[in-house]
């Protein structure tokens, strides 16, 4: 849990650890429901405001807890729209969020972890290494604050949440699925559909059947590459568990009615984007519920990968949609402001002579 003084966020509690809480204090189970409507519903931050608790209350919560917001550290807007926050933490380390715009709603772009350890080569965040976990409410924050900001813009609802952040998601496993209980949670929650909340995995192939036991979030996978010697050479994650591995947890991801997994394909210039790639690529997803999205590579100093021409683009698309999947072409937004994953943390850290802590 982050702490603050010797005070626990509050967020970082899960509804039974409050209501256990409560219970010590000889408080019966429906104030969880009391508070839990004011801090995620009603936005409130300071616990004096909460008029339907009892003073005695009031004054245990405030000696106990605080219910903090993250601190902005660095704000960039891009022409299309986009939002990126730079936020910093209790300790002083940083994290990036983006709110992306699309036809008639938002999308939240989350980070699970300060840095990530996974060593993707074509990816920001892992040039700045492992720093540590997030807990679960500065996950959580990462989503209330920016839903307030969304409800005072009041031009489109935020509706999508992504954790396609900094960090691997499923390697902080207990926090994130924590975290998504309470932003999944319909009564006294964010609210938000599980149908519209989606987390990303690099591959960690055990804890992926957890995730299918212990949330109805969308899942989808980072792939990049249809054959273990190029995976293993963009993901070292692959090494450990290679790409039977990976599809065999895949078929038997349990899936709810009508949803299919999605899997991430980076397309980078002579690494991944042939024709050979697309075949090998359609025999790996045979017999999995499957759809993809293909991302160009989002080119950033420091990096040997290049964006393919939108020919080859096209090609690998149109050969793969020719075998009955679903084939859509991600174009990333914010290039202007350096909204992909670890970039302007990247910026700032680099700029210090350190990693951010």
């Amino acid at each position: 849990m982050s702490t603050i003084s010797s005070k626990i966020d509050i967020k970082d509690l899960s509804r039974q650890q409050l209501t256990d809480w409560l219970g010590d204090r000889g408080m019966r189970s429906f104030r969880t429901d009391q508070i839990m409507r004011w801090i995620y519903l009603q936005q409130a931050d300071d616990f004096d405001t909460m008029t339907n608790l009892g003073k005695t209350l009031r004054a245990d919560l405030t000696e106990s807890f605080v219910n903090p917001r993250l601190q902005v550290d660095d704000e960039r807007v891009s022409a299309d729209g986009s939002l990126k926050l730079l936020f910093r933490l209790h300790d002083g380390h940083h994290i990036e969020t983006v709110l992306i715009p699309e036809k008639e709603h938002y999308t939240l772009c989350i980070s699970s972890q300060v840095g990530c350890a996974q060593g993707c080569r074509f990816c920001m965040t892992a040039r700045g290494g492992f720093v540590r976990n997030l807990s679960a409410g500065e996950i959580i924050s990462q989503v209330r604050d920016f839903q307030r900001r969304v409800h005072e813009k009041g031009d489109m609802p935020l509706t999508n949440i992504v954790l396609m952040g900094m960090g691997e998601p499923l390697a902080n496993y207990n926090n994130v699925v924590q975290a998504l209980d309470i932003i999944t949670d319909g009564n006294f929650g964010l609210k938000f559909s599980t149908r519209r909340v989606t987390l990303s995995t690099a591959g960690l192939v055990p804890k992926m059947a957890d995730l299918g036991r212990d949330s109805q979030v969308n899942l989808a996978v980072s792939l990049n590459a249809a054959n273990d010697e190029t995976r293993s050479r963009l993901m070292p994650i692959n090494r450990k568990y290679p790409l039977d591995q990976l599809i065999t947890a895949c078929r038997r991801y349990p899936l709810p009615p009508r949803r299919k997994i999605t899997f991430e394909y980076i397309l980078m210039q002579g690494v991944n984007d042939g024709l050979d790639d697309a075949r090998q690529l359609v025999k790996l997803l045979h017999g999995v519920k499957a759809k993809i999205n293909l991302i160009p590579f989002n080119e950033h100093p420091g990096s040997d990968f290049k964006r393919p021409d939108a020919g080859q683009i096209s090609r690998f698309q149109e050969f793969v949609a020719g075998h009955h999947y679903t084939v859509m072409v991600r174009h990333s937004k914010g290039q202007d402001i350096g909204a992909a994953c670890g970039q302007l943390r990247g910026a700032r850290d680099e700029g210090r002579g350190t990693r951010g802590e």
